[in-house]
């Protein structure tokens, strides 16, 4: 499918629709084992990131405009029905705010991996080490986003040698420079940057039932302890720590696309 100049993945044949995306430094092949798990039962959606298509220009777009072209792919794909999400990493910060924004377009949602950073009780529960190594690494990238038009090819070493420090596996021509444009978002106001984003404390488990799932296995956490137990503690909610790393479906693909079917299907039965 097409929508508005952007090819949009479309597999499955079930009623239900569940939407896809990932965050850096990834592609819609992150969910390929959760296609899958899923498409015998759902119809399952995937979309870019803006930007993230290496075979097109660098196109960095707003929050506002990122979420209005969803909203064009909801409707397009699921014109009468709302759609589940599921989300990771930077797509967890789109999907959330597309959800405050279209309430009424999205039934449910499974992030992985970041929670409720946008509150002061996660920035509460850092330690200034914490604080520390996310600020590096964030503004590392950011500062690879902004050197990238001048001199792409030192900026896509930046942004493969970060990649590489912090985990992720991907092979290096499929990381670049133009990613990185939602951490100059966060640290540089570029694209309107990200300050008047909806609270996802206010979204997860309070609009819209939600599954979290997380990796235990890093150096700081994405969301605080006292939202974990609130979701946790939240009629229709779910959460679950995974012994990984960020990358929870790579590390545990089986243990995470069982997870998420069997939350699926408990929440669109109870729906129905």
């Amino acid at each position: 499918m097409n929508v508005n100049g952007v090819d949009v993945l479309v597999d499955g044949q079930g009623a239900h629709t569940v939407l896809m995306l990932h965050g850096w430094p990834d592609t819609p092949s992150l969910w390929d084992s959760s296609v899958a798990a899923l498409q015998d039962g759902y119809r399952c959606v995937r979309v870019f990131l803006p930007g993230y298509d290496l075979s097109q220009p660098p196109q960095p777009v707003s929050v506002v405009d990122f979420t209005r072209f969803l909203r064009q792919v909801v409707d397009a794909v699921s014109p009468q029905e709302p759609v589940s999400l599921l989300l990771h990493d930077w797509g967890c910060l789109f999907g959330y705010e597309f959800a405050a924004r279209h309430s009424h377009r999205v039934a449910r949602i499974v992030g992985v991996d970041i929670g409720d950073t946008s509150s002061g009780a996660y920035l509460k529960s850092l330690s200034v080490k914490e604080k520390l190594m996310i600020a590096y690494y964030q503004l590392w990238l950011a500062a690879a986003w902004k050197l990238g038009r001048w001199a792409p090819g030192i900026a896509n070493r930046m942004t493969r040698f970060m990649a590489r420090a912090i985990g992720c596996r991907n092979a290096p021509e499929q990381i670049a420079w133009q990613m990185n444009y939602p951490y100059a978002m966060g640290w540089f106001g570029t694209m309107g940057g990200l300050r008047e984003l909806a609270r996802v404390d206010h979204v997860l488990g309070v609009t819209l039932p939600a599954l979290y799932i997380y990796g235990r296995r890093k150096p700081f956490m994405f969301h605080s302890a006292r939202w974990l137990d609130q979701l946790a503690a939240t009629p229709g909610c779910e959460v679950k720590g995974m012994d990984t790393g960020h990358w929870v479906m790579r590390q545990k693909p089986v243990e995470f696309n069982a997870c998420v079917r069997t939350w699926l299907d408990h929440s669109t039965s109870a729906v129905r």
